[in-house]
């Protein structure tokens, strides 16, 4: 099978996206963040960038492998359509983690996260083997991810009650 590589466009350029807008959501210098309580097994703050990176471009690589094998347009589109909808739940992550200081929400986030990665690489695994073990990393990665945000929401029960409305409400 000769790959088309215009496929890997898409998928590049949504997880570029991804990257970009969540870095920009990202503020692991803030006070709120430095003074939050963290478990002992939280990797250092360096590994972060470079896991993340590895993890957009394993994405972005499964995803284009993927959408070769698939073998119509509608199943491309809905393959696309899913890799949306994750990507923007992951950049939505981290700015409701950092930006909105709201570990409460975003562990929500990041458990829809984790059942939108898992449901990708089981629509990639029915096409081709190789993508779904490029996105089992991924998998496996927002998986431990969300077992630090609950640990991180654990250790500081009073961000909860200290948080901010995610909606306003109309004053009377």
């Amino acid at each position: 099978m000769t790959a088309d590589w215009k496929r890997f466009i898409i998928p590049s350029a949504v997880c570029a996206g991804a990257a970009t807008l969540g870095a920009l959501g990202t503020k692991v210098d803030s006070a709120w963040y430095t003074n939050l309580k963290k478990p002992a097994w939280q990797p250092p703050g360096k590994v972060f960038g470079p896991a993340w990176t590895t993890l957009y471009s394993l994405t972005a690589f499964a995803s284009g492998r993927a959408l070769n094998r698939l073998s119509d347009s509608r199943d491309r589109r809905a393959y696309l359509g899913e890799l949306g909808v994750n990507m923007a739940v992951n950049v939505a992550w981290s700015w409701l983690f950092f930006s909105a200081r709201r570990p409460d929400a975003s562990l929500l986030a990041s458990a829809v996260l984790e059942a939108s990665t898992l449901r990708l690489l089981k629509r990639a695994a029915t096409v081709d083997r190789v993508s779904a073990a490029a996105l089992a990393p991924y998998a496996a990665w927002v998986g431990f991810a969300t077992a630090l945000n609950a640990e991180i929401l654990r250790l500081n029960p009073d961000e909860t009650s200290r948080c901010q409305p995610l909606t306003r409400t109309k004053s009377v």
